[in-house]
């Protein structure tokens, strides 16, 4: 199953996009957010593929890998929350794209696809709360703060989407 957008097509991660999902996981950038901000090492990263391809097994949908010109940019999309009521967005593009607007398009085509094709209600978000570029692109395409949680151990914000029709065709 391949999606498109006007310029993304997201797909479903394959075995050979290791070595970039291990460069990716390497940069130092991609890291900076988390509680404990050193690279993945490259089993974490296997780890990481492995539990995206397991998620499309069991659920049919998952986090999409994402190309861009042909090229893959990076992982995003919505899986089955096991901590928190809705379905969860998340995503990691290569810094190389960062400030191009393929979060915001990311996500957009993210609500449409959890609000019409799964009947989702309810998307959530977990930020960091220094990491004010990913809570912008959230709240521009409709996200409201709802509360703190603590994820891994650092304090999180939860944003969440009701996920009506009005809110999933466009980002406000």
């Amino acid at each position: 199953m391949i999606r498109h957008t006007s310029r993304l097509s997201l797909r479903m991660p394959e075995e050979g996009d290791i070595d970039f999902l291990t460069a990716l996981f390497l940069r130092p950038e991609l890291v900076a957010h988390r509680p404990d901000p050193r690279p993945d090492p490259p089993e974490e990263s296997a780890r990481r593929l492995a539990r995206d391809r397991t998620h499309w097994r069991l659920h049919g949908f998952g986090r999409w890998a994402i190309e861009a010109e042909g090229q893959l940019i990076g992982f995003g999309g919505v899986t089955v929350s096991t901590e928190f009521e809705g379905l969860n967005l998340s995503y990691h593009l290569h810094p190389d794209h960062w400030g191009k607007g393929y979060a915001t398009e990311l996500v957009t085509e993210a609500l449409v696809f959890a609000g019409n094709d799964l009947q989702a209600k309810r998307v959530i978000g977990l930020v960091r709360p220094v990491n004010t570029a990913s809570r912008r692109v959230l709240e521009k395409c409709g996200f409201r703060f709802e509360r703190e949680v603590m994820l891994h151990g650092a304090p999180t914000h939860l944003l969440s989407h009701p996920l009506t029709a009005a809110h999933i065709d466009e980002p406000t």
